[in-house]
């Protein structure tokens, strides 16, 4: 299959806000010795900082949130539950430490190799439809925390884009802090979308 090109790094250099609502479209693309899977992105959420008690970032400086802190268009990728990975775009400058979540993808490439993956997904829709879920699925794991985003095994391309009439805004879900600022965006009715 072909796709968009290798979004710059340049791309995540900007407010997360702006960042999370632009990843919209766009392909998420994971390359191991299984295969390459991808998938348009449908939902994103942004986390803004030290300033964010959601954000990681929260907590400072440390050994777990240091990517966060680096230059903009690497991946932050991180365990919770003892049982998931979740996959971030690093944004803004170094130094200002935030990140857009991918929560969802609709699969487009390699959907054989994330049903093996995913044995327990009875339905394709369940495949990729939560932050953990679609990092089972793709094979993203620790191994790509810190990655560039522009080159390797994990990249993310242009694909297709969504008018602002296609989208809606809500606040993040699965969090306690902060739950209510307004920094989800979805594809409207795309049924790929974390439940929420």
């Amino acid at each position: 299959m072909k796709f968009g090109h290798i979004v710059p790094a340049s791309f995540y250099a900007r407010d997360t806000e702006h960042v999370a609502r632009d990843m919209l479209g766009m392909l998420l693309q994971c390359t191991t010795h299984e295969g390459t899977t991808s998938g348009i992105i449908v939902e994103t959420e942004a986390y803004v900082g030290e300033h964010d008690a959601a954000c990681h970032a929260t907590a400072g400086l440390t050994t777990r949130t240091a990517p966060l802190y680096e230059r903009a268009g690497i991946a932050y990728v991180y365990f919770i539950y003892g049982m998931y990975w979740c996959f971030n775009a690093v944004t803004r400058a170094k130094g200002l430490p935030s990140a857009v979540l991918v929560r969802a993808v609709e699969p487009v490439e390699g959907v054989d190799i994330m049903r093996r993956r995913r044995p327990r997904a009875h339905r394709d829709r369940d495949l990729t439809n939560g932050p953990g879920k679609l990092c089972l699925a793709m094979g993203i794991t620790g191994s790509m925390n810190r990655q560039s985003l522009q080159r390797g095994s994990l990249v993310i391309r242009d694909y297709t884009s969504y008018p602002d009439s296609a989208v809606a805004i809500t606040p993040r879900i699965g969090i306690r802090h902060a739950a209510d600022w307004p920094l989800r965006w979805i594809v409207s009715g795309n049924e790929y979308v974390s439940k929420g």
